[in-house]
């Protein structure tokens, strides 16, 4: 079973009867963003091409309407912000090593599919505009905590593409009169997460692997460390960020938990909730364009948006768990 989280209690009545638009709403984290606010008696338009959405995500939620199309159709996109008050764009590519097979894909999608949810959103007036980034923009650099005044240093096609969409909300807060914000997701994961997929997340193909009672696969030592973040705190974020009574301006959030958690660690919590001690990782050379370590610094999103998770790692991890159990069995 997912943690339950009382979305009523966090955000009231800000969104009732509001009409927004999640782009990727039948995906992993845009469906449980479209949970939340249908929840919350927001009018919900979603906005998917299925290419890896599920519309089964969004089946129970019965969002007001759902658009199946693309958001490298400017029409398409024009005639689904329609009347929308706030938008949560989290459609996107967003496999590292995907991308680098296939760059030019991402930045078709990652890039001009955001100009045109940009273009479409300013000229529908548009409250704001919060945007799906990526922790992946700090690349490797060796300081710890990130923080957001550090430079971008991608490291892939994805993580550039992503920066490049940070950019682009900015620019449009600036010349645009859209209001904009940028949330630096910090290893989203939990239920709905896939895991049939070559290039799944890791707690996803950690939990495909093990509950088939096969050892995981980790590329490279394990040591590598990441900021591993339940689902329901990046929806939090968002609903934060979108409710936030002050102009934006484009700034760039990170969202996390703000805990570090190596891969080897990682496994073996995830081992000991199994009963499974012989599931022990097998180890493969290192990826190209992954990052060595990622931890969060969340001064920055509490002091201007009054974020803190409100769900820990280790509670999401179990839950998750619980959930991949139940659909892999």
């Amino acid at each position: 079973m997912a943690a339950t989280t009382d979305w009523r209690r966090l955000h009231g009545n800000a969104f009732e009867g509001v009409r927004v638009l999640v782009t990727g709403g039948a995906g992993f984290i845009g469906s449980h963003l479209v949970e939340a606010l249908t929840t919350l008696g927001a009018q919900v338009v979603v906005l998917d091409n299925l290419s890896t959405g599920n519309r089964d995500n969004v089946a129970l939620f019965k969002p007001a309407e759902f658009v199946r199309g693309s958001i490298l159709h400017l029409d398409v996109v024009r005639d689904a912000v329609a009347g929308c008050q706030y938008v949560f764009h989290e459609a996107a590519m967003a496999s590292v090593p995907l991308s680098v097979e296939r760059p030019r894909e991402f930045y078709d999608t990652n890039v001009t599919g955001t100009l045109n949810v940009l273009d479409a959103a300013a000229a529908a007036k548009v409250k704001r505009l919060v945007f799906a980034a990526s922790s992946s923009a700090y690349g490797n650099s060796e300081v710890l905590p990130k923080t957001e005044s550090m430079p971008p240093l991608p490291l892939s096609p994805y993580a550039s593409s992503k920066v490049a969409g940070e950019g682009l909300m900015r620019a449009w807060a600036n010349c645009y009169g859209l209001d904009t914000a940028s949330l630096r997701y910090f290893n989203i994961f939990g239920p709905r997460q896939t895991a049939d997929s070559a290039y799944a997340a890791v707690i996803a193909a950690f939990a495909k692997a093990m509950l088939s009672g096969n050892r995981p696969t980790i590329f490279g030592d394990g040591e590598q460390s990441r900021d591993f973040t339940y689902v329901h705190n990046a929806v939090h974020a968002n609903l934060l960020a979108a409710r936030h009574e002050q102009p934006v301006n484009g700034d760039v959030f990170n969202v996390a938990c703000g805990q570090r958690v190596s891969l080897n660690e990682l496994a073996a919590v995830m081992r000991s909730a199994l009963n499974r001690p012989d599931l022990t990782p097998v180890y493969q050379n290192e990826r190209a364009g992954d990052v060595r370590h990622s931890l969060a610094d969340l001064t920055r999103v509490r002091e201007s948006l009054g974020y803190e998770p409100i769900v820990p790692y280790e509670a999401g991890l179990l839950a998750t768990m619980d959930w991949y159990a139940t659909i892999l069995s």
